[in-house]
């Protein structure tokens, strides 16, 4: 029900009730007083009547007939033993016949205190009658009338009073249903405003006139600008806190007390395999993980959780859970995938440089041993120390790639580009290798084909680059085998491709063929006395250049390593 209904409502119902009151109140204060003065005339008029009768009882009768008939009143003498003498409404010959009137109240009262009356309907005429008797003539003098006309007069008055309270109930109705409409209008408008700013919308403010609901309106708009300033406040600091948890590089997963989802950023979505924008189903059911479900209960449950270490989609991940303040839960997923394969490496590192090392130094001991101990003859000595100074010298050739990939990696290392002549670099890079080539039976042809005549990168470099590229080719490919380059241009640069036609590398390794220490054929790489690290430390300097590297390989065909270096205007763009 609306405030103008209550309020119209309300005043009617006070109005009815004042108006019934009111109505009732002088209703009962107009018969009370109207027969008080009827009850007083007839008092007087019965004390008058007792000072004037005739002397002669014999003419109380008639004298009583006539003063009735011009008073319109009734008249009745009685004696003090209750026989009526003289009756207004009575003939004389029927006054013996009348009623014995000794226990009449009114008769009773004005003989002991000279004054009684009574209201009732009169048994001799039949009507509704008041009674008045005092005492005097022949015992007491009774006057009465007939509450007839006394009825009309109450009638005619309650028509008024209910005229004028219809007419006052019209207009207290008409005036609580404009003060109701003048006073709901500017709350209608208030609670408009109301909802305007639960929606977020800018409200209008009413003005009412009326002091109490203009305080209301001036507090309301107190309220909505404090508001306001605190929801924008809230709306910045949830958007700071949302990009800062986006942007996280650790999983973020916040759920309420029901275990439903309020939070996840994009790398949890990354690391279970879910997309943007994809809804994720419930906390309880978002991992499959029997570790990951024990720390989702733990926390739902109120409990921390340190770090759990499991396996995700194939990435290894540290969980960690804690309880929110109001319910739910809080996990944080952290990838240590990359950590795990570093410190993989890393063993992997230790263990293959140890064993690297092992081998020459085992036989540098050896046959160390061997001379100081057993003093062999001259040629023994010279074939020991030849022994001796090949594992040196392998040593030190490990060492030095292990410097030169450490001085790379680091970022120590930068190239000082220049443009270079092709064909010089391809031939100088070579000629280290001509000797060994030709005791190997390995033939060697370069191919340079228009617009790579010259290259724009670091000489050293490249010579480095190449050389690794013919010792491999070279360890690898049998007398009679073949080695050759050749440089084309590329979008965007030249291209330096080395193939032989060696025994090639199967397809499963070539992924691989770039990591350190990593061979297809260890126990022959070994025993031709590489160091693992070529490859690795021609991949670094090509990409170092801004360039990339490519393998590709048929097994008992050969293989193709190509180099592709880009152009100056590629390299400063």
């Amino acid at each position: 029900m609306t405030f103008a209904r209550r309020l119209v409502l309300g005043t009617l119902g006070v109005s009815v009730v004042a108006i019934i009151t009111l109505a009732l109140a002088a209703d009962v204060t107009l018969r009370r007083d109207l027969e008080a003065d009827i009850r007083r005339a007839l008092e007087r008029d019965a004390r008058l009547l007792a000072r004037t009768l005739p002397a002669d009882s014999a003419a109380w009768p008639v004298a009583v007939r006539e003063i009735a008939r011009g008073t319109g009143l009734r008249i009745t003498l009685i004696r003090p033993d209750g026989m009526v003498v003289a009756e207004s409404d009575a003939p004389v010959e029927s006054l013996s016949g009348i009623e014995n009137h000794a226990g009449r109240p009114e008769v009773q009262a004005a003989l002991l205190s000279g004054v009684g009356t009574d209201q009732r309907e009169s048994r001799t005429v039949h009507r509704p009658m008041l009674y008045v008797a005092v005492r005097g003539g022949p015992g007491v003098v009774r006057v009465a009338t007939s509450l007839d006309g006394a009825q009309q007069i109450f009638r005619r008055a309650q028509r008024a009073i209910i005229a004028a309270a219809l007419l006052a109930l019209l207009l207290g109705s008409a005036f609580a249903f404009v003060a109701g409409r003048s006073i709901a209008r500017p709350l209608t408008e208030i609670t408009a405003s109301a909802r305007l700013i639960a929606a977020g919308v800018s409200p209008r403010f009413p003005r009412s006139g009326i002091s109490d609901i203009d305080d209301l309106v001036q507090a309301l708009r107190v309220m909505h600008q404090q508001l306001d300033e605190r929801f924008s406040l809230l709306r910045q600091e949830r958007a700071e806190s949302a990009a800062l948890v986006e942007a996280m590089v650790d999983g973020v997963v916040a759920a309420d007390s029901r275990g439903r989802i309020v939070t996840a950023n994009s790398a949890v979505r990354r690391l279970l395999g879910y997309e943007t924008g994809e809804p994720l189903p419930a906390l309880p059911q978002l991992f499959r993980a029997k570790v990951a479900r024990e720390v989702v209960d733990l926390s739902l449950g109120g409990e921390s959780v340190p770090d759990r270490e499991l396996e995700l989609e194939g990435r290894n991940v540290l969980l960690s859970g804690r309880p929110l303040p109001e319910g739910g839960a809080l996990l944080v997923m952290h990838d240590v995938t990359a950590l795990r394969r570093l410190e993989t490496v890393r063993r992997d590192f230790v263990a293959n440089v140890s064993h690297e090392l092992k081998t020459p130094l085992t036989s540098i001991s050896g046959y160390a041993e061997t001379l100081v101990n057993d003093s062999p003859d001259a040629e023994t000595t010279q074939r020991f120390l030849e022994v001796i100074a090949g594992n040196a010298r392998r040593m030190q050739r490990l060492v030095d790639d292990l410097l030169d990939l450490s001085r790379i990696e680091s970022g120590s290392w930068e190239p000082k580009p220049q443009e270079v002549d092709t064909r010089s670099l391809l031939g100088e890079s070579w000629s280290f290798f001509t000797d060994r080539a030709e005791r190997q039976g390995v033939g060697f042809s370069t191919e340079i084909t228009a617009g790579a005549e010259s290259v724009w990168a670091d000489p050293e470099a490249v010579r480095q680059v190449l050389s690794n590229l013919y010792d491999n080719a070279l360890r690898y490919t049998p007398p009679g085998g073949r080695i050759s380059v050749r440089a084309s241009r590329e979008p965007g640069g030249v291209s330096l491709a080395v193939r032989d036609t060696g025994s090639g590398i199967p397809s499963q390794h070539l992924p691989r063929i770039f990591e350190r220490f990593y061979r297809a054929d260890p126990h022959r790489s070994r025993a031709e006395g590489g160091t693992g690290l070529g490859l690795s430390i021609v991949r670094h300097l090509v990409e170092a250049h801004g360039g990339r590297i490519t393998a590709a390989s048929t097994v008992g065909q050969g293989t193709e390593i190509g180099v592709w270096l880009p152009d100056r205007s590629e390299t400063e763009s």
